[in-house]
């Protein structure tokens, strides 16, 4: 969409190494739109769209907007080389009111490119997410699954997350997201301060097969900077809000003080972070 991006700094090397560029399997970037505008949206990527793989429409938000410029703006998304997806949470709604083949239905029509199949608020059965994700896929849709709760009260058992990932996987989900919420706090492997719980971390990291697998929701700065330790520059991150994906994208190059400092404490450019 956009004519070949030169930047006036080419003679200085990225501190933090190994970055890799679009077109991607690693390293994603997905983005929370949570009503942005059409001139917004057009703003954002003709500013980022090199930054950005994934856009989700959060929540429910795609009900809320009128047929002819939902339509519109998953097209501009597109033109840009994004893929755009509706949140989790509706496709949950469509669960539970039977509506699921309707729903994917209309999201193929619509132009979305991904759909994501989750069970934050819901109880799926293993049958129905099974279903889900393989009618997407039937369907040409990316498939985004996620596992997780978004209220600590909805108790899932910790030590099934491996299975669970590695079933979705099998079914073909493109990447698993570790639920996360729009706040990044009180959820899964982080805490209510939205700080990283060291032991479900360290679970996650012995059970999961291949980090490349995963998409974490990460939508504070402290949250990017530890994962980009753990896992390096190319961990898929998600939830990034709009305005923060040049701040994300400076994080992932060691162009902030946080990984600067990592990569001058390594005593070389970077290359072993998260290795």
């Amino acid at each position: 969409m956009t004519d070949e991006k030169h930047s006036c700094y080419d003679f200085l090397e990225f501190p933090l190494a190994g970055r890799n560029i679009k077109p991607r399997e690693t390293g994603l970037t997905m983005v929370i739109d949570k009503g942005l505008g059409y001139t917004e949206t057009e703003e954002l990527l003709d500013l980022a769209s090199e930054y950005i793989d994934f856009i989700k429409l959060g929540f429910g938000t795609s009900a809320l907007y009128s047929a002819h410029l939902l339509r519109r703006k998953i097209e501009l998304v597109k033109e840009y080389d994004v893929h755009i997806f509706p949140g989790g949470t509706f496709l949950e709604i469509a669960v539970m009111q039977g509506k699921l083949k309707d729903y994917l239905r209309i999201t193929k029509e619509l132009g979305y490119t991904a759909v994501e199949v989750s069970d934050g608020t819901i109880n799926m059965s293993p049958n129905v997410r099974e279903e889900a994700i393989k009618r997407a896929l039937d369907m040409g849709l990316i498939v985004l699954s996620e596992v997780g709760k978004k209220d600590e009260r909805d108790h899932v058992e910790f030590m099934r997350f491996g299975e669970l990932i590695a079933k979705d996987l099998e079914d073909g989900a493109y990447k698993v997201i570790i639920e996360g919420r729009e706040s990044g706090k009180g959820v899964v492997i982080y805490d209510q301060k939205g700080e990283i719980k060291r032991d479900e971390l360290e679970f996650l990291k012995e059970v999961i097969e291949d980090y490349n697998d995963i998409l974490w929701e990460a939508p504070l700065k402290q949250q990017q900077y530890e994962l980009i330790l753990n896992f390096g520059p190319n961990v898929n991150l998600g939830n990034i809000q709009a305005s923060e994906v040049l701040a994300v994208e400076a994080l992932r190059r060691g162009l902030r003080g946080d990984t600067l400092r990592s990569c001058i404490n390594r005593g070389e450019d970077g290359k072993r972070l998260g290795g």
